[in-house]
């Protein structure tokens, strides 16, 4: 099941442009459409309603601000474009901000996808500008009767469907340091140093918003919220821990990093210094033979061997025993 907007409709009460689903739990697993004229006339007693809208839209911020009754700080936290992980409540209302790994088709993982979330236990109102697959699994179970039944439920099922999401991605960074390892102990150098600073940038991009995201789990699993029960405290540890276990992981990864990139480095530098050496061990052996070459050839008068027709043999001769000798030398000092 995708995530789809809902088209908006004309007349006095249809509902906002940005509206992305308006749902409500049905206590057992399942979830139907909540017409949007009855937004409004809702109570706890019907149970769950999930609003979920992409804030971007100006007629569902403008919803946002005068009908659904929440506070400027919840508002703002709803519709800020720029936001980092973090939870915060006031009285038995929760505002919550999570980042999601981006898995949309074309993206990059490390572009991650935010999610703002107010609840008060009764009825939750989210937000977002990105598509994030997490909700999409959330959807999927509810249509198929075995989703969350509550906003308690609903908003553990959500965060651990986010952090669940992330094991394939940390999974590939894992694949790829050891492919890259791999290479490296096979001598191969070509192409590494970009794929390495490639996984480094998205390592360091990602882990940005996990570790702000492992506090705002601490946080919310302390928090004095009435509806928030202990079992579903416990299984909001669970998933902190898992997303700590991530954390590690990512920081395992970007240690190896390192080490692959500074064994790289050296590589490169040992096969600097090997060409460097060739270089010299050659220009010493013909330095000698340079200086005999180019004094043999001055243009003066006096030049032994000039009217012997063995001469040019004889200066060939001493050449290669020179040239020789020198590698014999370098050889038995064992230079080359």
């Amino acid at each position: 099941m995708s995530e789809s907007t809902v088209e908006p409709q004309s007349g006095e009460g249809a509902a906002p442009g940005g509206l992305v689903h308006s749902l409500l739990l049905d206590g057992a697993g399942g979830a139907r459409t909540w017409d949007w004229d009855r937004v409004r006339d809702w109570t706890a007693a019907d149970g769950c309603l999930w609003l979920h809208f992409n804030f971007e839209d100006e007629e569902a911020r403008q919803w946002l601000q005068d009908h659904s009754g929440l506070n400027d700080i919840a508002y703002s936290s709803l519709t800020n474009a720029e936001t980092r992980p973090r939870a915060l409540n006031r009285g038995d209302n929760l505002l919550l901000t999570l980042r999601g790994i981006n898995m949309n088709p074309g993206e990059d993982p490390d572009d991650m996808v935010s999610l703002r979330i107010w609840t008060d236990g009764t009825r939750l109102i989210s937000t977002r500008r990105r598509n994030l697959l997490s909700t999409n699994d959330v959807l999927e179970e509810l249509y198929s009767g075995n989703g969350p039944r509550n906003a308690v439920e609903l908003l553990v099922i959500w965060t651990e469907r986010i952090t669940e999401r992330m094991t394939g991605t940390i999974e590939n960074f894992e694949d790829r340091v050891m492919a890259i390892e791999e290479r490296l102990l096979s001598g191969e150098t070509s192409g590494i140093r970009i794929e390495l600073a490639t996984l480094r940038k998205q390592i360091i991009s990602v882990r940005r918003y996990l570790s702000p995201q492992r506090e705002a789990m601490n946080r919310l699993g302390a928090e004095n919220l009435t509806w928030l029960d202990d079992l579903n405290r416990l299984r909001l540890r669970e998933i902190n821990d898992r997303l700590i276990r991530h954390i590690e992981d990512m920081d395992e990864v970007r240690d190896r990093a390192v080490l692959a990139q500074e064994e790289l480095t050296s590589r490169i530098a040992e096969q600097m210094n090997a060409r460097s050496y060739l270089f010299t061990v050659a220009a010493v052996i013909f330095l000698p033979l340079g200086f005999l070459t180019g004094l043999m050839g001055i243009n003066v008068g006096g030049m032994p061997g000039v009217d012997n027709d063995a001469a040019f043999w004889i200066v060939v001769f001493l050449c290669g025993i020179v040239g020789l000798g020198l590698t014999l030398i370098f050889k038995m000092r064992r230079w080359v």
